[in-house]
């Protein structure tokens, strides 16, 4: 019998759910009567330019919101700057402007060529005192599906593409034309640690590197990348490095060179049609791909109209979300805080949920932010999930508990699941607790770009205060993943249950504060959690440029025994280029072994030393 206490919230949400959607568009003022399209209802905090704005009055807004949005790592503001197609800013008056926290910067066209910027779009180091200036925290930012004509010869030093970030602040659909840098090296000491970029074009010039401890390069074309430091990975680049791990005087490195990337669907992303219509557009699967889906034509694939959309605002209830779901709507997230008080549920085959400027999704209850309950071909993309005052035991889930949720035919890897630029905090922005941060229980899925976070700096920090277990588990056969950042749970970081696996990359820092040895033991006999755990039942797992750096804190020696922990009937050659690293010179303890007794350590007695693997078992 159905949950009668179910029927009578849906029935409550659908009865305002006709209201809302009517709600979503309005007539523009520039409608013809016969053909009048309809503008998406986006809210107040996205801002859509066109070429026909005056230059100096789309400077100002966007460097108004820069001016608040590049110091406000926790702050609740959010905002997405989306630009028409045509060309802004000139040779002699081009648009340079920054990107701050909370802010995704995209172009509207159907492909990177429609928005042309004469100019720069850059993020710089932050600096706390002289000689502290540094890219660490430049977090949750997006630039995406534009042109830049690289244009700022005025700036000195800062001449370039200045892209200086660390995790989640993901660069996709990009043409540069120009040099590009991804550190700041105008100030000292530039550090600077991670990033992500897919399908994107580097020409006439080079992109450094500089300090940045690892990067992940996926499905994109190189002019040329200078240096590395500890793990670059290229996964079906045209023009990367060669294949050079460790670190090698005949070839430089570290570089892990993989020629195709196995599977790929790109993320979906909102564009204009000729009309001026909105549509989002939705990538087609490659297998064995590389370079960029658009470089010789258009991306293959097709549109969903906008109004297959549910446009959400922070103010709607999930009553009325899940109706629009529950009816077949996709959905958008316009910019903000959801405080959801029971779990958004994407319940059909084929949903794709778009979010604009980094929507945050918070649970109040204990529960689940999101769950899916189809396996096949939903996309989810651009949003932040943050743990909640009350503990919850998975912030996104997706499949059901019992692998399949329904008992119809699947389409497997014709129609994969893909998770995009999601990003997950316990801790920072607010006092929360999760178990798990993302469940994957359907086959198949493309995790692409995946930063999971326990906080070690913020409000509501502390080894009793943030706890968490673990940021992903994958209980999926033939998922693969792009870019996993994984960082400071307090047990296995990452555990991978499924059969055929691949991950491309992998950046874990293990927690910093475990108070002692004995709050922090996988068993009695065994120091520490392992940052990987591949299951002992799996049988076919690859892993590629996985990184796990250790920095203990808290005054006394906290050990861990290894670093990676696999099952070993594994093929031969199932890891590659492995490494772990001391982050400091100060700080206790580290990390005995690379994988499985095996590789040495890495520890206070050599700090920043990588001590690496190239190959396993």
């Amino acid at each position: 019998m159905a949950d009668p206490k179910r029927i009578s919230l849906h029935v409550r949400g659908v009865a305002v759910f006709g209201a809302l959607l009517a709600a979503s568009f309005v007539l523009t003022p520039f409608a013809t009567a016969a053909t009048p399209p309809r503008q998406p209802n986006f809210g107040p905090n996205v801002y859509i330019f066109n070429p026909s704005m005056p230059l100096s009055q789309i400077q100002a807004t966007v460097d108004t919101i820069a001016n608040q949005q590049v110091p406000n790592q926790f702050g609740t503001q959010r905002y997405a700057l989306l630009f028409e197609p045509g060309t802004y800013g000139s040779s002699t008056t081009p648009l340079n402007f920054q990107v701050g926290y909370y802010t995704s910067v995209a172009g509207l066209g159907q492909s990177p060529g429609d928005v042309v910027i004469n100019g720069s779009i850059d993020v710089y180091n932050q600096c706390t005192a002289a000689n502290n200036c540094i890219a660490l925290i430049n977090f949750w930012r997006s630039l995406s599906n534009l042109t830049i004509n690289v244009t700022n010869p005025t700036f000195g030093c800062y001449s370039g593409e200045f892209w200086a970030v660390s995790q989640a602040a993901p660069m996709r659909r990009v043409l540069v034309n120009g040099l590009t840098t991804l550190m700041d090296y105008c100030t000292s000491p530039s550090f600077a640690s991670g990033g992500f970029i897919a399908d994107s074009a580097f020409e006439n010039n080079q992109v450094t590197n500089g300090s940045q401890q690892q990067w992940l390069v996926r499905n994109s074309i190189l002019d040329k990348w200078t240096n590395g430091v500890w793990n670059q990975v290229f996964s079906g680049v045209v023009g990367a490095p060669a294949q050079c791990f460790p670190v090698q005087e005949s070839c430089g490195g570290p570089y892990t060179t993989l020629p195709t990337s196995p599977v790929t669907r790109e993320a979906p992303y909102l564009y204009q049609d000729a009309r001026g219509h909105y549509n989002v557009f939705v990538p087609a699967v490659q297998r064995n791909s590389s370079g960029t889906t658009w470089g010789s034509g258009p991306t293959p694939g097709s549109s969903i109209p906008i109004e297959r959309f549910f446009i959400a605002q922070p103010s709607d209830s999930v009553e009325v979300i899940n109706a629009a779901l529950f009816f077949g709507f996709d959905l958008i997230l316009t910019p903000g805080i959801y405080n959801l008080d029971q779990s958004i549920e994407v319940v059909h085959p084929d949903t794709v949920v778009l979010g604009l400027g980094f929507p945050t999704l918070i649970p109040q209850n204990g529960n689940a932010s999101m769950t899916v309950a189809s396996d096949d071909g939903v996309l989810l993309s651009g949003m932040i999930f943050d743990a909640g005052p009350t503990n919850s035991p998975v912030l996104l889930q997706v499949g059901c508990d019992g692998r399949h949720c329904d008992g119809r035919d699947h389409h497997g890897p014709f129609d994969p699941s893909g998770v995009y630029d999601v990003f997950f905090r316990i801790g920072g922005a607010e006092a929360g607790s999760a178990t798990v941060s993302l469940v994957v229980n359907s086959d198949n899925v493309i995790l692409d770009d995946i930063w999971a976070w326990r906080a070690d700096h913020g409000n509501g920090v502390g080894w009793t205060s943030n706890t968490a277990n673990t940021g992903l588990i994958v209980n999926g056969d033939n998922v693969t993943a792009y870019g996993l950042f994984v960082e400071h749970y307090q047990q296995y970081e990452v555990i991978w249950n499924g059969n055929g696996g691949t991950d491309i990359f992998l950046q874990n820092e293990m927690p910093y504060d475990p108070p002692n040895q004995a709050a922090w033991m996988e068993s009695s006999t065994v120091d520490g959690w392992a940052a990987f755990k591949v299951a002992d039942n799996v049988n076919s797992f690859n892993g590629y440029g996985m990184g796990s750096y250790s920095f203990f804190n808290q005054g006394v020696n906290i050990y861990a025994a290894n670093a990676f922990e696999v099952p070993t009937n594994l093929p031969p050659g199932s890891m590659n280029d492995l490494l772990t690293i001391f982050l400091s010179t100060a700080g206790f303890g580290g990390i005995l072994n690379v994988i499985d007794n095996t590789g040495g350590p890495s520890t206070i007695a050599n700090p920043d030393t990588p001590v690496t693997v190239v190959s396993f078992p």
